[in-house]
């Protein structure tokens, strides 16, 4: 009565096979070398793993947030810096799917699907980045093309993506700020549009995270995403799609951390027994299946909603974002902890994945932004 589906289940046994020959690999390199996981992009691509969420009429595999949620998991389960591929897909192109015209739709999600280009996301800018409405990257009617000023600082896959999606001002007068932005599509190639260097960051090493930069960028005025002053809306809109996302990276990062400290623990002796016989050992790795598993069971639910466009669904994302995302903190601080002075080495894993997990607690909204949007949702009833 409350479980996944066979085809959820089947999907999980896929990407997880996937994801430990293919990706596992290389984690540690490319964490190391802090280069994009081209290994782990063509094996998403030729398994059709790398953007899921996209419709079945634009040539995706049409799948339900849930599945690409256990995807994002399983993938970010040995790689977080990978997952951020089919996430950030979902993320670049969840504003279209919302809002976009059928033009926009056509142009840009069948090579997404068809793994020819990927999308990103740009919102914040160095001074609004909680405070989105006080962005500075302008757009202006000229004739038949929108032009585009300003700088997106924080965009994940910058560099590696063909398209992004632009939220810039176009009435600077609106009476309200929010009312006066819109959203866009940007392709690389459009003249006045470039990308600025790696961001040097604590982890996710193997994802770019670069600022863009809009001089005169021109693009036709059809790329605009939905009516003009509706973009943060969207943006907005999208988050509630894509926070449970970021939740199930961070569960599949906390996942991760306890499987590879469970192997640990029983292979590790001190005092002539396994460690994991120790009842003090036992206590930690059953807080943390146990937070685990809650964690899981929040992401679904909080993915099932959006999909079925719950009116909870605003309140459900923060919260399984928020949850999630801690979880994985100290899930990953404790699994430093039983590995002991080993964990604090590169030699294992999990000083990777304590690194990598931290970020899930900052990107897509601050988990103290997080509670605010939780308690005003929870206040407004």
């Amino acid at each position: 009565m409350y479980e996944l589906s066979e085809e959820h289940e089947a999907l999980r046994e896929a990407v997880r096979a996937l994801a430990e020959k293919e990706i596992a690999p290389h984690a540690a390199e490319v964490d190391e070398q802090e280069r994009y996981p081209s290994e782990a992009r063509d094996a998403l691509v030729k398994a059709g793993f790398h953007a899921v969420h996209i419709p079945s009429d634009y040539d995706g595999e049409g799948a339900d947030a849930v599945a690409a949620c256990i995807v994002i998991e399983e993938v970010a389960r040995v790689d977080a810096s990978a997952s951020l591929i089919p996430a950030v897909n979902k993320l670049g192109t969840q504003p279209i799917i919302l809002s976009g015209s059928e033009d926009v739709k056509k142009l840009v999600l069948p090579v997404i699907a068809a793994g020819e280009a990927s999308a990103s996301y740009a919102l914040s800018e160095r001074e609004a980045g909680s405070d989105t409405a006080s962005m500075r990257c302008r757009a202006v009617l000229d004739g038949g093309k929108w032009v585009l000023n300003g700088t997106k600082a924080w965009i994940t896959n910058a560099g590696e993506s063909s398209w992004y999606t632009v939220m810039a001002v176009t009435d600077p007068q609106a009476e309200k700020k929010a009312n006066g932005i819109s959203a866009f599509v940007v392709h690389r190639d459009d003249p006045g549009f470039s990308v600025g260097p790696k961001e040097r960051k604590l982890g996710i090493k193997g994802s770019p995270t670069r600022e863009i930069y809009f001089e005169n960028c021109e693009i036709p005025s059809d790329r605009i995403i939905g009516a003009p002053g509706t973009g943060l809306k969207t943006a907005l809109r999208t988050l509630d799609h894509t926070r449970p996302t970021i939740g199930a990276q961070a569960l599949g990062i906390a996942q991760g951390a306890l499987d590879a400290s469970l192997a640990y623990v029983k292979d590790r002796k001190q005092f002539g027994k396994s460690v994991s016989e120790f009842q003090g050992v036992q206590f930690m790795l059953a807080d943390m299946g146990m937070k685990i598993e809650a964690a899981r069971h929040l992401v679904y639910a909080s993915a099932a909603a959006t999909e079925r466009g719950d009116k909870r669904a605003g309140f459900m994302a923060s919260a399984a974002k928020t949850y999630a995302s801690d979880i994985a903190m100290e899930v990953t601080t404790d699994a430093v902890q039983l590995f002991g002075g080993a964990g604090y080495t590169k030699d294992f894993p999990v000083e990777r994945m304590m690194r990598d997990a931290k970020i899930t607690q900052i990107y897509e909204g601050t988990n103290q932004i997080q509670r605010m949007v939780m308690a005003r949702a929870l206040l407004k009833g």
